[in-house]
C-alpha cells in the first residue's frame, strides 16, 4: 500500500531540517533558546491538534514561512541578521530592519490562518471575518511584546537587550506592532481581491 505524504508533512520536514541546521552554533545560545521557546510551543500545538482541526495547505504554508524567518532571527539574534545589514546598507537605513520585516511578516502571514480558524470554528462572517482576524493578530503581537519585556526583566541586561532587539529605539515595540498591523491589513486586502486563491 502506497503511503501518501501530505503538504503539512512536507512542510514539517522542511521546518525540522531548517531549524536543526540553524540550531548549530547560533550567535547567542541563550538568546536562541529564549527565541525558540514560543516557536516550539506553536509547532507542538499544531501537531497535537492536527487531527481535531486541520488547517488548509495554504495556511500551513504561511505558518511555515513565518517560522522559517523566525528561525533565522533566532540563529543570528534579530539585530545581527546578515540580510538585514545588507538591506541597511542598500537602503541607507539607521538600523538592521530584519526584526521589523519579521513583525510585518507576522501580521501578513498569520492573519489568514487566524481568519480560517475563526471562520471554520466560530462561523464568523461579514465584517467580523475581517475585523477579528486583524484585531486578533494585533493582540497577539502586543502580547508577544509584553512577554518579551517580562523576559528581559528576568534575565541579564545584555541578554534582555539581544532578545528585545530594540537597537536603541524606545518606540521599538509600538513600531513592531504597527508593522504587524500593516502586514495583517495588506493580507486582508489581498484576500478580498483574490477570493478564489484565499478560499476558506
Amino acid at each position: 500500500m502506497q503511503t501518501r505524504i501530505s503538504v503539512p508533512h512536507v512542510l514539517l520536514i522542511w521546518y525540522v531540517v531548517w531549524w536543526s541546521l540553524l540550531a548549530i552554533a547560533p550567535l547567542d545560545r541563550k538568546d536562541w533558546a529564549l527565541e525558540n521557546a514560543l516557536a516550539l510551543v506553536l509547532v507542538g500545538t499544531l501537531i497535537a491538534t492536527h487531527r481535531r482541526f486541520r488547517f488548509s495547505s495554504l495556511s500551513y504554508l504561511l505558518i511555515t514561512l513565518f517560522m522559517t524567518l523566525h528561525a533565522v532571527g533566532a540563529h543570528y539574534t534579530y539585530a545581527e541578521v546578515p540580510l538585514g545589514f545588507w538591506l541597511k546598507d542598500i537602503l541607507s537605513l539607521s538600523r538592521n530592519p530584519f526584526d521589523r520585516i519579521v513583525h510585518f511578516a507576522f501580521g501578513f502571514l498569520l492573519v489568514y490562518p487566524l481568519k480560517e480558524l475563526l471562520v471554520r470554528t466560530g462561523h464568523v462572517r461579514g465584517f467580523w471575518a475581517v475585523y477579528l482576524p486583524i484585531s486578533g493578530t494585533l493582540a497577539q503581537s502586543g502580547l508577544f511584546e509584553v512577554v518579551e519585556a517580562i523576559v528581559a526583566q528576568l534575565v541579564s541586561p545584555d541578554l534582555g537587550a539581544a532578545y528585545l532587539g530594540t537597537q536603541g529605539d524606545e518606540w521599538d515595540a509600538q513600531k513592531d506592532m504597527a508593522a504587524a498591523l500593516g502586514g495583517a491589513v495588506l493580507m486582508t486586502i489581498l484576500v478580498r481581491l483574490f477570493p478564489h486563491t484565499f478560499r476558506i
